[in-house]
């Protein structure tokens, strides 16, 4: 078994082409594909920045007694 990763990029019509050479004698050989969407670096959403908020906030009462009643 040969485990093989790249990156490559499907068509407009939305199909994959794969041209994979290998060393493995002509015959019947199973194949597995899981597909991973890629996510550019510049597209990831930054998650939000609470250290301005550090010291700021109060809580009165017991939090974990109001979630309960909730």
């Amino acid at each position: 078994m040969k485990v093989l990763k790249l990156a490559t990029v499907i068509d407009a019509s939305g199909n994959l082409h794969l041209d994979i050479p290998t060393e493995l004698l002509p015959g019947t050989v199973d194949v597995v594909i899981v597909l991973n969407p890629s996510i550019p670096e510049n597209s990831q959403t930054k998650a939000y920045d609470f250290s301005d908020l550090a010291g700021r906030l109060s809580w009165q009462d017991d939090g974990v007694a109001m979630q309960r009643e909730s």
